[in-house]
């Protein structure tokens, strides 16, 4: 790899299509570092993406009567218009349901298995479906996933496992030869005692009982596993084993692969093994960041309940303050590789604080004072002060400083030292205090050197900015007579490049200041109006649930040829879980021998989702579908009641799943 090429990756995402400003704070990052490296004059190539196979895309898709295709496209298109409104300047967006990745994947699993890398055996164990996530049972956390803390169903399958267990001493190796690898530190203490040390098991790599997934090219009848699909992406998309792998053959190993601190298991234990096994370089590091917390519930005074007052949407934030005031915040405010907390206060006081009094009130400030002393033409300096030299030193030693900072993936300390160069020229015009100079005409050239100095500094400021802010900085060199969409590099960051005689136009607000208490007045009214009508609408639901389960009518007599157009079958709760728009009812997946089911049952008042697991029920096999809360119901379990008391009907005896009841 070319040492003036750079890679750099975010995760690809789970298109859920609840998007919110959590998602956005990885790939706003590697925006902002993909962009400092263009502006470094380096070739750089962004990779983003969606992750569309698995087991809770197929259910979603299920549940709406839709094809998962069908069920995903409108939600990665939802994606992709957010990195529009966020400005996020990737090369290439990725999707796992593209044919060439498909293809890829199929190629790379063969090889593996050629090697001897995988092999087919039986899986038996626990397995999470929203993390999609297989676990050992010593790995549980109180009988849970221990990443994200919901119920696991037991299953066992005949599946093709990789060999990651003979690759933990390997990895180990990696840690201790490449500090750099896996950073922040604290992650490679995780990875080695959580993971490593208590001794790695073989990976499940492929299902049998999923359909929505790539299929095994010589085993149609097992799916490869939605992480193995997941990973690999990063080589594919740069064509690795195709017809043409010169992006592989350019920018591979990745520079910097960003990704959540849930997801650092797979990306720097599973991944790094499965590119061994490959005989391909690892890439040069693996940066497992923070969690975005959202915070600042409020206590509503009228009803006394909690409601959630933050606006997270963030496509109604950039609508709001606008597409660099959010960049900026999750840029600034998060402590990198920590978590970090959103509030609409936090955002507001970033916005006042740093955007509008520190940078947007220099700038107002200085084009005014150009224009009325000196007619809005940039005055030559006539020879500089030792306030000025240190005014001048501090300007032309931060770009040194944010590349060192930005090379260490500390964003926030980057952009700190770009505000300390802001914060000095404010001081220094408290210092110099124009407005007197202005009033005496001896000082007329002491004036010139303050506003060329002054001028200087918001110019080179601005321009180190274009990378984290992408909106505001054209706009202020404006200001300038500076056509900022050519600067391209950081070739004129240094003090002396303004010519005297420039045309300055007194600056409009580029970031107007906001009256936090009113905005957060005003947001909270609006977020509770919305939540009354959340409530409503739900109360409407429930309404609509009851009046069904009240439809109870006199069963008329039926002859035995009407009964037995009934088809019952037992059936195996394989999973269950509550249906999210109904406080009655639960989703089961059924095991019906040669078929897996859907049905919604009004039983969560009556069981918990993990108590119905693994039970045998008796199924109503041939009712007709019905969709219940949003759920496509292929059933119904038979149950008995009396006095208030519901509990299932399950054979005398242990039948298999699909076993005909006569």
């Amino acid at each position: 790899m070319d040492k003036n090429t750079f890679f750099i990756t975010t995760p690809i995402y789970y298109p859920s299509g609840n998007w919110h400003i959590g998602h956005c704070y990885t790939t706003v990052v590697c925006d902002a570092i993909a962009r400092f490296n263009r502006m470094l004059k380096k070739d750089v190539f962004f990779l983003t993406g969606t992750d569309e196979h698995g087991q809770k895309i197929e259910k979603k898709a299920q549940e709406k009567g839709l094809t998962p295709i069908e069920f995903i496209n409108p939600l990665v298109d939802g994606l992709k218009d957010i990195w529009k409104e966020l400005d996020v300047s990737y090369d290439k967006f990725i999707r796992t349901t593209d044919d060439y990745h498909v293809k890829g994947v199929q190629r790379i699993f063969k090889q593996l298995y050629d090697k001897g890398e995988i092999y087919k055996s039986e899986y038996e164990g626990w397995y999470c479906t929203p993390c999609e996530s297989f676990w050992t049972e010593s790995q549980l956390k109180d009988g849970k996933c221990p990443d994200c803390g919901r119920p696991v169903q037991k299953g066992k399958e005949e599946s093709y496992f990789f060999r990651l267990s003979k690759y933990a001493d390997r990895i180990l190796k990696l840690y201790e030869d490449n500090p750099e690898f896996l950073q922040p530190k604290s992650r490679v203490n995780e990875m080695v005692n959580n993971f490593i040390k208590p001794g790695l098991q073989d990976l499940c790599v492929s299902r049998t009982t999923i359909k929505w997934g790539i299929p095994v090219t010589f085993d149609e009848k097992h799916t490869v596993y939605v992480w193995v699909d997941a990973l690999t992406n990063y080589i594919t998309a740069l064509g690795y084993g195709s017809d043409d792998d010169s992006l592989y053959q350019k920018y591979w190993p990745a520079n910097l692969q960003m990704v959540g601190k849930e997801i650092v298991r797979f990306h720097t234990i599973i991944w790094p093994a499965i590119l061994m096994a490959l005989d391909i370089p690892v890439p040069n590091r693996v940066y497992g960041h923070g969690w975005l917390l959202i915070g600042g519930d409020k206590l509503s005074k009228s009803k006394g309940e909690n409601i959630k007052t933050e606006i997270t949407d963030p496509k109604e934030l950039v609508d709001r303050y606008g597409c660099d005031a959010l960049r900026y915040f999750l840029l600034r405010e998060i402590p990198f590789g920590n978590d970090g907390v959103y509030t609409n206060e936090s955002l507001l006081k970033r916005i006042n604080g740093d955007l509008s009094n520190a940078l947007g009130n220099l700038v107002s400030r200085t084009t005014a004072m150009i224009n009325q002393y000196f007619g809005g033409v940039l005055p030559n300096p006539t020879g500089y002060t030792d306030l000025d030299n240190e005014v001048i030193a501090i300007a032309n030693g931060v770009l040194p400083l944010v590349k060192k900072n930005i090379d260490a993936i500390d964003v926030p300390t980057a952009l700190g030292e770009i505000f300390k160069l802001i914060e000095r020229a404010n001081k220094y015009i408290d210092e110099t205090e124009p407005w007197k100079l202005g009033k005496d005409p001896a000082m007329k050239d002491r004036l010139s050197t303050v506003m060329y100095v002054l001028a200087e500094c918001i110019r080179i400021a601005t321009i180190l900015l274009k990378p984290f802010i992408t909106k505001a900085p054209d706009k202020i060199l404006s200001f300038f007579s500076i056509d900022g969409s050519l600067i391209k590099d950081f070739d004129t960051v240094k003090f002396g490049e303004l010519k005297g005689g420039t045309a300055v136009i007194k600056a409009e607000p580029v970031f107007p200041r906001i009256d936090i208490n009113k905005e957060i007045q005003e947001i909270e009214k609006m977020m509770t109006a919305r939540h009354k009508e959340a409530q409503k609408a739900e109360k409407e639901r429930a309404k609509a649930e009851a009046k069904v389960e009240e439809k109870v009518e006199e069963k008329p007599e039926i002859s035995i040829d009407e009964f037995f157009k009934t088809e019952l079958r037992v059936a195996l709760v394989k999973a269950c879980e509550k249906v999210e728009k109904s406080n009655k009812l639960l989703k089961l997946t059924l095991d019906v021998g040669d078929e897996e089911r859907t049905v919604a049952s009004g039983l969560a008042n009556y069981y918990k989702p993990e108590e119905l697991i693994g039970k045998k029920v008796i199924l109503v096999y041939n009712l007709k579908p019905a969709k219940l809360c949003g759920v496509v119901s292929q059933g119904m379990v038979l149950c008995a009641e009396k006095d208030g008391k519901v509990v299932i009907v399950t054979p005398e005896q242990d039948m298999p799943a699909g076993a005909v009841v006569c």
